[in-house]
């Protein structure tokens, strides 16, 4: 079976808040990727690359993979550092 990675996406810099970065997904790497003469843009023609799988939670989604046989490799999210500034901060300096 093909290789997948299983990662929480990034929120869309269009985004301020943290809604629905909570969902895991399972997404298979594409192999061979080719580009297209007439436009420039990358194909390919493994139909596997374009599968997203949600699941709630990163045990869902290896439980998943181990089940059908699925070689994955686990992308764990970067913390937030979350600085706590009030608008008086803005004058002590």
């Amino acid at each position: 079976m093909k290789k997948a990675k299983i990662y929480i996406p990034n929120k869309s810099p269009m985004q301020s808040g943290l809604g629905k970065t909570n969902k895991w997904i399972l997404e298979f790497e594409s192999k061979d990727p080719t580009i297209n003469p007439l436009m420039g843009w990358e194909s390919s023609s493994d139909t596997l690359s374009e599968l997203k799988l949600e699941f709630s939670s990163k045990e869902k989604a290896i439980d998943y993979a181990k089940k059908k046989k699925i070689e994955f490799e686990i992308k764990e999210p970067k913390k937030r550092k979350v600085v706590k500034k009030s608008y008086g901060d803005n004058f002590l300096n």
